[in-house]
């Protein structure tokens, strides 16, 4: 696929205005962050995907993208059957679903860290019962979208850093963490703040891809901090997840993004014949989720 959007005549073939050096800045930042493999990287490398996230929240201000997550796949026809229904959207609400149904969230105080559209935060306070429901996103653009489209009561989206949450401590029965964390110039920052704002007894819910030499580190310092109450590969069901998704967001990336930034772009949703797409395919990503408690150090744990 053609990389740069780069004569007047492609322009006014498709519509598009001509790109100059801002754009290119950026296609080049999407395929430096793109490549990256998740969680090895040093800081300046998680920092690039940080903001290519930023960016594709940026591109997608107009948009109805509620979701950024690759998305979970049964492996046979079984499975629990999810609550609502989710169109197009269903193999990324299923992810969430995998992840934040290990815990009963009924009537707790929840937070998710990274929020992005808001698409799971939503669907959480929607079907899942609790309190009440916080999003918090880096990004500002992502909140201004989130607080438009999800107006659902006890829901919330605040800005904020994960390595500074902007909360009290013991804030929350639980914390939601999904496909966010390899992004952070600081895992282990991270976890001290989730372990701040949990409540004694409280459960973080956590799932993301790492370089399969950096899964062991990532359980190491989970442990280190928290109980692992459960833990599971979910490589198989994601990778089929992108294996039957990968042609609906090629056509969402050659209809909504501009010509030069395709080929990033489908690296960065993995899409069929990306380099991200093989690394998952070859086993090189893995993506695991755990339950994690809070150790009860001064009170009884929840049930």
């Amino acid at each position: 696929m053609t990389a740069v959007n780069g004569s007047a005549s492609q322009a006014r073939d498709t519509g598009a205005p001509r790109r100059g050096p801002v754009w290119h800045a950026i296609r080049g930042l999407f395929d430096v962050a793109s490549r990256v493999a998740p969680g090895f990287g040093p800081r300046l490398q998680r920092g690039l995907i940080r903001t290519a996230y930023w960016l594709v929240s940026a591109l997608e201000r107009r948009g109805d993208t509620t979701f950024m997550n690759y998305g979970y796949a049964h492996l046979d026809t079984g499975g629990q059957p999810l609550p609502g229904d989710h169109g197009d959207d269903s193999y990324s609400v299923r992810l969430y679903h995998r992840v934040a149904s290990a815990r009963d969230l009924t009537g707790l105080d929840v937070l998710e860290v990274g929020s992005g559209r808001g698409g799971g935060a939503a669907f959480v306070m929607r079907h899942l019962g609790p309190a009440s429901m916080t999003g918090m996103d880096f990004a500002a653009t992502a909140i201004r979208f989130c607080r438009r489209r999800h107006r659902v009561d006890g829901l919330k989206f605040e800005q904020g850093d994960a390595e500074h949450l902007p909360f009290a401590d013991r804030s929350f029965d639980a914390v939601i963490n999904v496909e966010s964390s390899h992004c952070y110039p600081s895992f282990e920052n991270f976890l001290r703040e989730v372990d701040r704002v949990l409540r004694p007894g409280g459960h973080f819910l956590f799932a993301d891809l790492r370089h399969r030499q950096g899964v062991s580190t990532m359980r190491a310092a989970l442990a280190e901090r928290f109980e692992i109450v459960d833990e599971e590969s979910i490589t198989a069901n994601v990778f089929r997840a992108l294996e039957l998704d990968s042609d609906r967001r090629r056509r969402m990336i050659e209809t909504r993004a501009p010509r030069l930034l395709h080929r990033a772009l489908g690296n960065f949703s993995s899409v069929r014949g990306s380099a991200t797409f093989s690394e998952f395919a070859s086993g090189n990503f893995q993506y695991w989720r755990f339950v994690l408690r809070k150790r009860a150090s001064d009170s009884q744990p929840l049930n």
